[in-house]
């Protein structure tokens, strides 16, 4: 054994978790490749709220590796995090666009958020809501995830698209986009079959590979690149009015969906890679969410949206990803992006969307177990799945499972069954509906 390989066992305890390091860093790559897209994607959104590209970029990349090395060598689980879609969404187009607000009132709103997760932490509440939630809607959340990371996958290729009468549609699939994915659609499941290991990353290689002749992975001109400078987005907050009704609104909802998207993914893949004990909790989850708030601290103060743990983590720990060593090997490679823009940034959409739906198929294993015949069980359980691709939200289709547990629980008679969390949690999201 070298002195490399001793110093992962040590650190990451492989063996203990039937791994070898070879595995826990395709699986690492596996993963960043799959979210990589937020390098560019991000810096966009936040553009749009008048930050500076280059600034957001280089705070992305960074808030990533803080948060990620944590979860690495603190939490020792395969996730990833950045700054999470949706949540830039917000912080641009609700709080910037439509409120009327600075961009700079929204990077306190993060940074507020952050230092109450931070302390939520502390108290262990997010580790209470974790381990509330019943096996079944664990298992469902799981499924849930599976159906919207594969719906990710179709659109970010193409083959499905928005159509205003149906809402989606079947898209062109003899499109250049469309055609490339299913190629490598095609390419990844015969890897799968043919049991080769990084079925996943060399799936998205050969498709990006592939791209080239088609005209759709574009060759940069240049392959290294200095990071941009920070000095225009980095602690850049507004304190003016942290005491506004406008300011508890839109930190409670960066709270409320960075709790219950995290809280969802963290369910769902560890759910899948066998991780959850007998009882249905996360060993170390506090460790865990600890490292997502403090990437949301850090990432305000370099000048990013909320960081969450992401749920492309799935593919990776599809690919075997089982320890922190995986999450060290993302971590790594957001390193490299920052000097190695081009070339990450030449791996296109649709080479990593048959990834993307693969680990689809790959977190629907749960439904096996899910308990169909108690209904007060089986309705909870269907709508937190459905409603996750429908809403296009993890966390909104936890609280339709919630809510709808808690009320059939109830009327029914199996009052029991029912946590005092869950209680508190139904409660604050139906009046969090009426009220907001």
């Amino acid at each position: 054994m070298s002195n490399s390989d001793g110093f992962f066992e040590k650190r990451f305890k492989l063996k203990e978790h039937n791994t070898d390091a070879r595995t826990e860093i395709l699986a690492g790559i596996t993963t960043f490749m799959t979210m990589a897209y937020i390098l560019v994607v991000n810096p966009i959104i936040l553009s749009d709220a008048g930050m500076d590209w280059g600034g957001v970029f280089t705070a992305t990349a960074i808030s990533s590796i803080i948060a990620t090395l944590i979860m690495a060598f603190y939490a020792n689980y395969p996730f990833a995090l950045a700054p999470g879609m949706g949540l830039n969404a917000f912080f641009t187009y609700y709080v910037v666009l439509q409120l009327g607000k600075s961009w700079q009132f929204a990077l306190t709103a993060v940074f507020l958020e952050g230092i109450i997760f931070i302390i939520l932490s502390l108290f262990k509440v997010r580790e209470a809501i974790f381990d509330a939630i019943p096996m079944n809607l664990k298992k469902a959340v799981s499924v849930g995830i599976g159906l919207f990371i594969a719906l990710i996958g179709f659109a970010n290729a193409g083959i499905v698209v928005a159509d205003e009468d149906t809402m989606v549609k079947l898209g062109k699939l003899t499109d250049g986009g469309p055609l490339l994915a299913l190629i490598g659609l095609l390419i990844i499941g015969i890897l799968l079959a043919k049991n080769v290991k990084g079925a996943l990353l060399y799936g998205i290689l050969i498709a990006t590979v592939i791209g080239i002749p088609m005209g759709i992975t574009e060759v940069p001109t240049e392959f290294f690149k200095a990071p941009p400078s920070l000095s225009q987005v980095a602690f850049q907050f507004e304190w003016s009015e942290i005491f506004t009704w406008e300011m508890l609104i839109v930190v409670f909802t960066f709270l409320f969906v960075d709790v219950f998207d995290t809280v969802g993914t963290l369910i769902g893949v560890s759910s899948k890679a066998g991780m959850l004990d007998e009882e249905g909790k996360l060993p170390r989850v506090s460790r865990a969410l600890f490292a997502d708030a403090v990437g949301t601290v850090a990432g305000a103060c370099l000048g990013t949206s909320t960081v969450t743990t992401f749920v492309e983590s799935a593919s990776g720990v599809a690919d075997g990803g089982r320890t922190g060593l995986t999450s060290l090997s993302t971590a790594g490679m957001f390193l490299l992006a920052l000097f190695f823009s081009p070339i990450f940034g030449m791996v296109p959409s649709e080479a990593t969307a048959p990834a993307l739906i693969i680990v689809g198929l790959f977190m629907m294993s749960p439904i096996k177990e899910i308990d169909l015949e108690d209904y007060t069980e089986a309705i909870p359980a269907f709508l937190t799945i459905v409603m996750m691709p429908f809403a296009y939200s993890i966390a909104e289709g936890i609280v339709f499972g919630m809510v709808s547990y808690v009320l059939l629980k109830f009327i029914t008679g199996k009052r029991k069954d029912i946590s005092l969390v869950m209680y508190i949690l139904a409660i604050l999201f139906i009046l969090r509906t009426i009220f907001l």
